[in-house]
C-alpha cells in the first residue's frame, strides 16, 4: 500500500474516532476508541487488508467496552 493511501485511511480513521468521541457516556467513547485505534491496528498489521482493518475494529470495540466497566 502507498504511503498516500495509508495517510488518507489513518487520517479518516482518526476522524471518525473524533467524531464518535463525541457519544453520550464514557462507556460508549471507550468503544468508540476501541474501535477506532483497532481498525488503524487491523491495517497496518494486516498491510491494509480489509478483513484485518475489520476484525481490529471488533476487537478493539470489545477492549474498549471492557475497560470502562
Amino acid at each position: 500500500m502507498s504511503k498516500t493511501r495509508f495517510s488518507t485511511r489513518l487520517i479518516a480513521s482518526l476522524a471518525l474516532v473524533g467524531a464518535l468521541g463525541a457519544c453520550a457516556t464514557p462507556r460508549e467513547t471507550s468503544t468508540a476508541v476501541g474501535a477506532g485505534v483497532g481498525a488503524v491496528a487491523g491495517a497496518v498489521l494486516t498491510g491494509g487488508s480489509t478483513a484485518g482493518t475489520a476484525i481490529g475494529a471488533g476487537v478493539g470495540g470489545v477492549v474498549g467496552n471492557q475497560i470502562k466497566r
